[in-house]
């Protein structure tokens, strides 16, 4: 950027204007916007127009430092002072972008140009010189016409050639043109601005002058400056005048009072003795001599001149007086006399002040030198001190930053040591439990208790159709009484399959595995293929959603709260260890309610384990030769790939929550649910009315995450603990809020059942080493940021859980009392 923006040299010819470029010069200012949308309007419909927004902003001579003052760019370094610069001029580029995105919304090239200058209308001016282009729109407010926004407009079109036509733009319309010689015909718009049309004309034909070699702008500092040195030196010469008139009268007053003083007697003496003609004319001409050699001698002020003459005129009068020669001459001798003692007596005082005078100044001379020097060394103090003071500073600032580096660098290392033996810790917890587990589970003997093919045979009264109450896939469900308890048996269809893979893989599972919402394994006949389950008195989720057998159907709130709890039992059978389990064949059949219409998954024959990566977060998938399940509610990835993970259940899931909100078959109900959406009135009609009035927000974001779990493709869909779980949860609180409004009644929990972290009823009630009772779920995200108890505050000698079944027990039947 050129420094010389104040004075600019124009070529003695017009340039040539650029190809269709208009320059719109900016402050920066809300009233901008008015200026944006004139150029748009005027020029943007020519087509092939460019337009170009320029910015001046002030040289920058200084750079702020962080204790609030300012330092000359001198005295920083180059580096620092580009980054400031830059910093700067990007600032000054963005308060420029809201009227940028104004040419981008009407699809008009535009550039930004931010040039540093102290003198704006010399730098518009030299860019516009520098890349020629034929017109220039600028701001003006025509309300104010003495201000400096019209001075500044004024001196713009001052300083552009002639080749450029500036527009003056106030409040969206036309103020002003000063038109270029290729636009000879542009006039201005607004007649109410006819002072400031000439206030600009003139301000263009001074311009016109200015290239000619007599520039008024330039006589008028000159015609001040002359008028203001001669009335300086007027007033010298009147000065040094009346200041040697002063120094004569005062000098000379005592001689020339002596000196008539002197002639008067001579005159008195004279006239007693002599004619009065000859002497009389006589004296006067030796007066007049005398007066004018007194008067040439004190006009130069040289008192030694003066003495000299005192004397002549004394000797003159003692001609005289020898020549009159009278009666009086004695008492004139002694005036005489007396006259020259006092004269002598004068130069002698004269000369002693003339000596103190000299020595006063010399000394006067000396002080002030003296002063002088002193000031420059004071100075000079003050710039060390100032320097050192600096210098302390920054060191202190240097000793401060390097004393909180340091600080940091150790609560990093404490952090680091105290994180590396916590990891080391679960480690070696999570070796011990893998090591149990993998040792449960590898043992011979499964943990469930057996049960004979006769004590089955005699509780099902040998298998009879009155206590069949179910078919599955491999066999049929009967209810039964075991050791006075009401139990559901299953039974294979064929011996050939009693010892299948799928048979082998739920006695495993359900043997070793415990969970308030899947299916408690009571006992097994393995011989005969049998397995004993509790008795689950509403039958499954997809016989009470179509109604089979007239049952009352299910009120929305109560569906939320089942899909939450199938939720917290596939995150328990993800999360579980050594190895993950994948469910495969979720669906409303294998969701079972029992008295209080709590849910409970089951038929986890189907179910598969996955290899955990440990170098990763996330599961190994594993292959499958032939997709197993059904077809309605099976992941299509799966079913393409044969590749099975997690997100193969959280596509189920997403099935069987529209079948929740829609009571509706699964066949192409993604593709329903997705096309009701669009609407609130169709979306609206798609929701089972049956269950009652459904909450509208909240449904609708039901109805998104259950779209959102049915995506294609895997990856897409969310993470059932941190994502789904969760919003469940909320939506599960507002569906107790509605039960209790709609009973009600609302019986408040025992204090024992609240969970001191959730401030909520406990679904999994653990005690910790503290020895308090807390929520599994919300004791282990409390110990993934902390070590300490939540109760007490005090470091956990280890991070151990103990389930506590007898507070579940209770738990479970104060909440089949609410229902």
């Amino acid at each position: 950027m050129s420094s010389s923006t104040e004075h600019l040299a124009f070529p003695p010819f017009p340039l040539p204007p650029s190809s269709h470029t208009v320059y719109v010069a900016l402050s920066g200012s809300r009233k901008s916007k008015y200026v944006v949308t004139w150029a748009l309007e005027k020029f943007a419909p020519e087509g092939n127009v460019g337009f170009k927004l320029l910015h001046i902003h002030p040289r920058i001579t200084s750079v702020p430092t962080p204790m609030g003052n300012t330092i000359p760019i001198s005295e920083v370094r180059e580096d620092v002072v580009t980054a400031y610069r830059q910093e700067i001029l990007c600032q000054s580029e963005q308060v420029l972008t809201p009227f940028k995105k104004m040419f981008e919304k009407r699809k008009v090239a535009v550039d930004v140009l931010v040039i540093e200058s102290n003198n704006v209308a010399a730098a518009i001016a030299e860019e516009v010189t520098r890349n020629p282009t034929e017109r220039l729109v600028i701001g003006s407010s025509s309300r104010r016409f003495f201000s400096r926004r019209v001075d500044m407009c004024s001196a713009i079109s001052a300083l552009m050639p002639n080749f450029c036509t500036v527009y003056v733009v106030s409040k969206g319309k036309l103020s002003s043109v000063r038109p270029g010689y290729l636009d000879a015909n542009a006039t201005s718009k607004d007649d109410s601005s006819g002072r400031i049309d000439s206030f600009i004309s003139g301000s263009s034909r001074r311009t016109s002058e200015s290239t000619n070699g007599t520039s008024s702008a330039c006589d008028s500092p000159s015609r001040s400056l002359s008028l203001s040195v001669r009335r300086f030196q007027h007033v010298s010469t009147n000065a040094r005048q009346a200041s040697a008139r002063m120094e004569t009268n005062s000098v000379g007053s005592e001689v020339t009072k002596c000196m008539f003083m002197d002639v008067s007697s001579i005159n008195k003496s004279s006239m007693g003795t002599k004619s009065p003609s000859t002497p009389g004319l006589r004296n006067n001409e030796e007066r007049k001599n005398l007066m004018s050699s007194s008067s040439s001698n004190l006009g130069h002020g040289n008192i030694a001149t003066h003495s000299t003459a005192s004397q002549q005129a004394y000797s003159m009068c003692d001609n005289i007086s020898e020549q009159s020669f009278t009666s009086n001459q004695v008492n004139l001798s002694f005036e005489v006399d007396k006259l020259k003692a006092e004269l002598r007596h004068i130069q002698e005082m004269y000369a002693v002040a003339q000596t103190e005078i000299f020595d006063a100044s010399r000394k006067l001379g000396e002080l002030n030198q003296r002063r002088l020097e002193e000031a420059r060394k004071l100075e000079e103090i003050k710039l060390k001190e100032y320097e050192a003071r600096e210098l302390a500073e920054k060191e202190k600032q240097n000793f401060e930053k390097a004393r909180r580096d340091v600080e940091s660098m150790r609560e990093k290392v404490e952090k680091e040591v105290a994180q590396r033996r916590e990891a080391e810790r679960k480690a070696i917890r999570d070796a011990q439990e893998k090591e149990k587990l993998e040792g449960n589970l590898g043992s011979p003997q499964l943990q469930y208790q057996h049960f004979t093919w006769e004590e089955i045979v005699a509780a099902t009264s040998s298998f009879s159709e009155e206590m069949k109450i179910g078919m599955g896939a491999c066999g049929a469900v009967y209810k039964c009484n075991m050791h006075h308890t009401t139990a559901a048996v299953k039974v294979l269809h064929s011996p050939e399959s009693r010892l299948s893979k799928e048979f082998q893989q739920e006695l495993e599972i359900l043997s070793k595995i415990r969970h308030p919402h899947l299916v408690l394994l009571l006992g097994a006949c393995p011989e005969q293929g049998a397995l004993v389950y509790e008795y689950m008195e509403n039958g499954n989720l997809e016989d009470r959603l179509f109604q089979v057998n007239n049952t009352p159907p299910l009120p929305w709130f109560k569906r939320v709260r089942i899909a939450w709890e199938v939720a917290a039992a596939l995150v328990f059978l993800h999360k579980s260890k050594p190895k993950p389990i994948i469910h495969r064949d979720l669906k409303p059949a294998n969701i079972l309610l029992d008295h209080n219409l709590v849910s409970k998954v089951g038929d986890v024959g189907l179910s598969t384990m996955v290899q955990v990566d440990h170098l990763s977060t996330k599961y190994t998938i594993y292959k499958q030769t032939s997709p197993v399940g059904t077809l309605s509610y099976m992941d299509p990835e799966y079913q393409r790939t044969g590749m099975i993970s997690s997100k193969s259940d959280v596509y189920s899931f997403g099935i069987i929550l529209l079948q929740l909100l829609t009571a509706k078959p699964p066949m192409a109900l993604t593709h329903f649910v997705e096309s009701a959406m669009d609407s609130n009135d169709g979306f609206l009609k798609i929701l089972d009315q049956k269950a009652g009035n459904w909450p509208v927000e909240e449904t609708r974001e039901l109805t998104a995450l259950a779209l959102c779990c049915t995506e294609l493709r895997g990856k897409d869909r969310p993470d059932l603990k941190d994502q789904v779980l969760p919003a469940l949860e909320s939506l599960k609180r507002v569906a107790e809020k509605a039960r209790h409004s709609i009973s009600g009644v609302y019986i408040q929990p025992p204090n024992h059942f609240i969970c001191p972290l959730l401030k909520d009823v406990m679904n999994e009630p653990c005690v910790a080493a503290d020895g308090y009772t807390y929520d599994r779920r919300a004791i282990e995200e409390w110990f993934e940021k902390h070590d300490t108890s939540p109760m007490t505050i005090s470091p956990l000698n280890n991070k151990n859980l103990l389930p506590n079944y007898t507070l579940y027990t209770a738990i479970m039947e104060w909440r089949s009392s609410l229902n």
